[in-house]
């Protein structure tokens, strides 16, 4: 039995997993326990977190989108020790969107969104960039 299987002891991460665990289906919260463990092994160690945990991208699509919802909100409330954040989906335009995770004052706030649409947008813009001139370079562009 894994740690984060026990009843909660005060900490965020651990109310927000009990709430969870009476809410989901038990093959689904194993499904996130699955993902989450290792990212809140690595947290309560102060260590990186295993590089194979994505929320996104190649593996992710395995998951339901619930399920990977679910396991940003746990990580996110381990790392802010806050309960009142949330998933928000930010429209970039023609690149396509993006899901963050935000506290809810962010989430709420179109003006605040607009601001971390546009800084997204630039670094993007600036990352192309950058692996352009690398690839010129010679330089690896897998950054």
């Amino acid at each position: 039995m894994s740690d984060y299987e026990l009843p909660p002891d005060g900490r965020p991460v651990d109310i927000y997993l009990g709430l969870l665990r009476s809410r989901m289906d038990t093959e689904e919260f194993l499904r996130l326990l699955d993902v989450v463990e290792p990212v809140l092994r690595a947290i309560e160690e102060r260590r990186l977190p295993p590089s194979e945990i994505a929320l996104e991208g190649e593996g992710a699509e395995a998951l339901p989108l619930e399920i990977r919802d679910e396991a940003a909100l746990v990580i996110a409330a381990a790392v802010t020790g806050r309960l009142d954040n949330e998933v928000v989906e930010i429209d970039l335009g023609e690149t396509g969107s993006v899901r963050l995770v935000t506290d809810a004052a962010t989430a709420a706030d179109p003006v605040r969104l607009g601001e971390i649409a546009t800084y997204i947008q630039e670094r993007r813009h600036d990352d192309e960039e950058l692996r352009g001139i690398a690839a010129v370079s010679g330089l690896p562009t897998d950054f």
